[in-house]
């Protein structure tokens, strides 16, 4: 809801205006093709397997991207254990081996996974269940509250934007960016579960590419994986951020709308 419309409308505008003209459609979810069934399947009755509910992942361009760019700028780093994350309003991690993508926090839809903005990112089921079936919210007002209404603008109720609570100091906002931390660093190491081990973090997009505070927050919680961040660098916003006894750590600009040009030139090309 947050996306699709947006998405679509161009696309049947210029189907209308420019018959001819041909569209290419660049989809987030196909840099995780990759990812294992067993990693993939949710424990559901395999009846609804012919309704596509699956977990897919999200933010793929921007990994897509991140994987292409660690091959430029540190090839030895490309084939090993890393966890790349996408921090931004809405917020994933990935974790990639070889550069392909093995698992990722977000599922079936862009909702799931970490705390973002103004979505709630992973919830017991049965609280959905209790706001249906005992508060009576469901169908468009559900989606509206989990969507928009969530996320560190629920948990601050002041905003959803992480610059602006970082500046605040009130308590509900100094919770909502510890909540955000937490929540990354602790499926940061569900990630690395599945990986065996970790061997490089990245982080991207706007507050990972520009939040030393966060940065710092999440690394502080994997030291046990080997993660320890150099603090000038981090507060400099560095190339690389890590300490010498660290894994590395780097902080690396996404950018999404190359990986889509590169797709569009290939079809256009074919």
């Amino acid at each position: 809801p947050l996306h699709q419309p947006r998405s679509l409308a161009p696309i049947r505008t210029l189907a209308v205006l420019r018959p001819d003209l041909p569209q290419v459609g660049c989809f987030d979810t196909a840099f995780h093709q990759t990812i294992d069934p067993i990693v993939s399947r949710f424990a559901l009755p395999r009846r609804f397997d012919e309704d596509g509910i699956r977990r897919y992942g999200f933010h793929g361009l921007s990994y897509e991207y991140i994987a292409g760019r660690l091959k430029e700028i540190a090839p030895g780093l490309a084939a090993k254990r890393t966890i790349v994350a996408h921090l931004g309003n809405g917020a994933s991690l990935c974790a990639m081996r070889d550069g392909r993508s093995v698992d990722t926090t977000m599922s079936f839809s862009a909702l799931d996974g970490l705390v973002m903005g103004t979505r709630c990112g992973a919830i017991d089921p049965g609280v959905l269940l209790y706001f249906i079936l005992e508060r009576g919210i469901a169908g468009e007002a559900l989606q509206h509250m989990l969507y928009e209404e969530s996320g560190l603008l629920g948990i601050s109720a002041i905003s959803g934007d992480m610059r602006t609570l970082q500046a605040s100091d009130d308590r509900h906002a100094r919770e909502a960016v510890d909540l955000f931390a937490f929540r990354a660093a602790r499926e940061a190491a569900a990630l690395a579960n599945t990986l065996g081990g970790l061997e490089c973090l990245v982080f991207t997009a706007g507050i990972g590419e520009r939040s030393a505070l966060v940065r710092k927050a999440i690394c502080e919680r994997l030291h046990w994986l080997g993660v320890a961040i150099d603090e000038p660098s981090n507060a400099s916003h560095a190339e690389i951020i890590s300490r010498p006894d660290s894994i590395e750590i780097r902080v690396v600009a996404t950018d999404e709308e190359s990986i889509i040009a590169r797709h569009a030139r290939a079809q256009g090309n074919a």
